[in-house]
């Protein structure tokens, strides 16, 4: 079993092949291959994390689309003054295939 853990977006994440990963958005069009940084790789009891060998991994994925996350509301009030602020944030994503780990 090989699987890697990638940089995607600020965070990590466990991908194998076929792995659907949504992550924050990345500059890239539709069904075009971008490449992820790898952080560890471990295939089969072999394990990589120096940097050095990492440095040879390749993680591709496809991009499916990109979406907006859910809404979420941020409210902000002060007792007593009459300040009331309402904001409100959606965050842009990617949907991207792992299709290799090389």
């Amino acid at each position: 079993m090989v699987y890697a853990v990638v940089r995607a977006g600020g965070r990590q994440e466990k991908v194998e092949v076929g792995t659907i990963v949504t992550m924050d958005r990345i500059k890239a069009d539709k069904d075009s291959i971008v490449e992820l940084a790898a952080v560890l790789l471990v295939d089969g009891d072999k394990i990589t994390s120096d940097a050095a060998s990492l440095a040879k991994v390749k993680v591709t994925a496809e991009v499916l689309n990109n979406l907006r996350g859910p809404k979420i509301v941020i409210q902000k009030f002060k007792n007593k003054t009459g300040y009331k602020k309402r904001q409100g944030h959606r965050q842009e994503l990617t949907r991207v295939q792992i299709t290799g780990i090389v």
